[in-house]
């Protein structure tokens, strides 16, 4: 099955935000990881956090900036996958919540980190 231009859209995100977080220093664990329901778009770790990442992209800010169609559902599935993460790896330290937004396409874009965002 051909990807929809929207799933190419969070894809190309996906990718922005990878090259973000590993040029801050960010090691990427797992993309698109799933339990259940939920689906974590980026697992992330450096020496202090395991971070969780939800990346959201849109053209254009015109319904609005990307980060704001995080919505409380999306962030309980997130939380609920990341529990079972935890769990998975054995991982007892702390841990962070974070969205990367971008906006624009791949001519022209800003991507911004929001760092403990829920």
């Amino acid at each position: 099955m051909a990807a929809t231009s929207k799933q190419k859209l969070g894809t190309w995100g996906e990718e922005i935000a990878s090259e973000i977080l590993q040029k801050k220093g960010y090691k990427i664990l797992a993309r698109n990881w799933r339990y259940k329901r939920a689906e974590v778009d980026l697992i992330i770790q450096n020496e202090q956090f395991l971070v969780f990442v939800e990346v959201k992209v849109r053209k254009n800010v015109s319904f609005g900036y990307p980060e704001a169609f995080v919505k409380e559902k999306k962030t309980q599935l997130i939380r609920m996958a990341s529990e079972q993460f935890q769990i998975n790896i054995g991982y007892q330290g702390f841990i962070r919540f974070d969205i990367i937004s971008v906006e624009g396409d791949p001519n022209r874009f800003e991507a911004v980190h929001i760092e403990d965002a829920f």
